[in-house]
């Protein structure tokens, strides 16, 4: 389903850059006051949509920061790939775990910051818009709630120790570095807020498919807290796994390859993603989060296809190891990942492939640029492909429930069974490790891997440089956090840097 409620540019524009000097730039479409003006209902949902657009984003804002990418880079299913060791080095040294203060994804950062300024604004002016019924202002403050606690989601994963306000700043335009526990807890209690509010719907309707729902919410939820390892809220989180289940509003899809295909957006399985568009794109590499698609799918597309995908750049590559865990039987190897050895035999030799640096032979089918993939555009054709970005689905709902029935001590064995009916493996154990084991084959490439590993203790035997083909630091402890850009800890001198 072609998503009518896409995330258009709004006509208020409220940029944030950083926790420091400048941080806060409000333009909008007249010269009123920002605090006067939103007079009515459309200016604030105006607000709204400013909040949401940041998500979009994180495909490219002058770097490659795709958090499936950068996510999975530093996992062991994904490598980097492109050109050599010197392409996009902030991405190679990611991946090795060698980033510094000044070789780290920044622009995350900037990111999540300006949408959680634009969650706030929301916050800050939506119970003094004349006119609006108050079930619609809770419904927008549950909105930016939620959005509020997804970027703080990304900042508190990536960098643990960071400023935290839930107010937008005035001048000098600092506020206080919070611990990771504090900002895990300042997280939780936002969702939960938003969740007593009663106004999210548990699916969004027609139209308005990429709004927080209460469905998105408690997988965010669940996100967290299962990261966190926080056993006093799991059975909190179970009883709203089992509510997405019961309400009989989403359910697995037969075709697991389909649920990547335009024509799988927003399918029966989906409960959030972040949409992107073709048709009438206008995102440029000089405007980069103008209206438009995504360049992910070009990134790590095959280099030289012609056939049935577009011309690639070979980042992002599978590993081998990846593509032969998985039972011949199941849907989910050849479903989500490209051999490219047996594709170009099955075109009878019409396709070929240029292999890129740390290639061994397979792509991320998931989202790898497919021919016309970018229709309609209008802008850089590389950079307006439609592929949504597949952020929560039903089948990690069930494997959530699975994990955290086993943790309390009860039978989830049938959520998982129902993963593995969809997918034809042959697997059959239940213990904790089993449920990551089937994480590990449901999400490749899809961003969960790295996070997986941390929260049950495994990175520090699995991330090690005997385990990976090309390699070689071992994951340690001290890598868990980035080092935080040193143009934030230029701005704020009480910033305290992480030891990484």
């Amino acid at each position: 389903m072609k998503k009518i409620f896409y995330l258009l540019c709004a006509a208020v524009t409220i940029l944030a850059t950083s926790c420091g000097k400048d941080f806060i730039t409000a333009k909008h479409n007249s010269s009123e006051p920002i605090d006067e003006y939103f007079i009515n209902e459309n200016r604030m949902y105006e607000a709204l949509v400013a909040a949401y657009d940041p998500l979009h984003w994180f495909d490219y804002f002058y770097q490659y920061d795709d958090l499936k990418l950068v996510s999975d880079v530093m996992a062991d299913d994904i490598y980097c790939g492109g050109s050599n060791e010197g392409d996009q080095p902030i991405l190679v040294k990611t991946h090795y775990y060698t980033a510094t203060s000044t070789d780290v994804c920044n622009q995350i950062w900037t990111i999540c910051y300006s949408g959680i300024n634009r969650a706030c604004v929301v916050l800050e002016h939506v119970s003094d818009v004349p006119g609006m019924s108050e079930e619609t202002k809770n419904l927008y403050r549950a909105e930016a709630m939620v959005l509020r606690a997804y970027y703080y989601n990304w900042l508190w994963k990536f960098w643990g120790n960071v400023p935290y306000y839930e107010e937008n700043l005035t001048a000098p335009y600092l506020c206080a570095q919070l611990g990771h526990d504090e900002v895990y807890a300042g997280i939780v209690k936002t969702i939960e807020d938003a969740l007593a509010l009663n106004v999210l719907p548990m699916k969004a309707d027609g139209g308005k498919e990429g709004r927080i729902t209460k469905a998105m919410a408690y997988m965010l939820y669940a996100d967290v807290v299962m990261y966190q390892n926080d056993n006093s809220r799991y059975q909190t989180v179970l009883n709203y796994m089992k509510e997405i289940i019961d309400c009989g509003q989403y359910a697995l899809v037969d075709d697991f390859a389909g649920i990547f295909e335009e024509s799988g957006e927003w399918n029966a399985e989906s409960i959030w993603e972040i949409n992107y568009i073709s048709e009438g794109a206008v995102r440029d590499w000089g405007s980069p989060i103008a209206c438009g698609g995504a360049v992910y799918p070009v990134l790590i597309g095959i280099p030289g296809a012609t056939t049935d995908f577009a011309d690639g750049w070979g980042f992002g590559g599978v590993a081998k190891s990846t593509y032969d865990m998985y039972d011949d039987t199941d849907i989910r190897r050849d479903g989500g990942i490209l051999n490219i050895e047996t594709y170009v035999t099955s075109t009878g030799g019409k396709e070929s492939c240029s292999p890129r640096w740390e290639s061994e032979g397979y792509y991320l089918l998931k989202y790898i640029a497919r021919k016309n993939g970018n229709h309609g555009y209008l802008a850089a054709d590389t950079m307006n492909y439609g592929n949504n970005s597949r952020v929560y689905r039903f089948s990690e709902t069930l494997l959530n429930a699975a994990e955290l029935s086993l943790l309390l001590g009860s039978d989830g064995s049938s959520y998982l069974q129902k993963v593995r009916d969809r997918a034809k493996c042959q697997d059959t154990g239940t213990s904790r490790e089993d449920i990551i084991q089937e994480r590990h084959k449901e999400f490749v490439g899809e961003g969960k891997r790295y996070w997986d590993l941390i929260r049950t203790g495994l990175a520090s035997s699995v991330l090690k440089a005997s385990n990976h083909a090309f390699r070689q630091n071992d994951w340690t402890e001290s890598k868990k956090y980035w080092p935080i850009p040193q143009s934030e800890m230029d701005k704020d001198p009480n910033l305290v840097q992480n030891n990484y």
